[in-house]
């Protein structure tokens, strides 16, 4: 089976249900549909269609369907991340490492970020090859 894909929009709406228990419907379209320019019924479409795929649970609470991600915003990210480098860097990080080695953009803060991750590698690097 193929594995599930998520648009953009349905990984952004997917990530704000993940950053809170669980949501109505009607609360993520005011949360987020409107600031997004999406109508409720276009909300309810995404979030069905979420559902459908497996992303969402749905549970009738007091005569309203409440939906609750089945995984975090941090796991979703992560999924994402590593179906992009799947798609479109065959399997490969060293494209996105040749373009953060070109970019001067970066903060002090994310070099310092992914220095300590370098750090960590080589340490489990290690590790393994005992």
């Amino acid at each position: 089976m193929a594995p599930k894909t998520l648009g953009a929009k349905e990984l952004a709406l997917l990530r704000h249900i993940a950053d809170r228990d669980a949501a109505t419907v009607g609360e993520v379209a005011e949360r987020f549909g409107v600031p997004n320019d999406l109508a409720r019924s276009t909300v309810l479409t995404m979030m069905e269609r979420l559902r459908k795929k497996g992303f969402l649970n749905r549970r009738l609470v007091d005569g309203v369907y409440r939906y609750q991600a089945r995984a975090s915003s941090a796991e979703l990210t992560s999924g994402a991340i590593r179906r992009f480098v799947e798609r479109n860097l065959g399997g490969s990080v060293s494209p996105f490492v040749a373009y953060l080695s070109e970019s001067t953009a970066l903060t002090d803060a994310e070099l310092k970020e992914l220095e300590d991750l370098v750090a960590r590698l080589q340490s489990a690097k290690k590790k393994e090859s005992r």
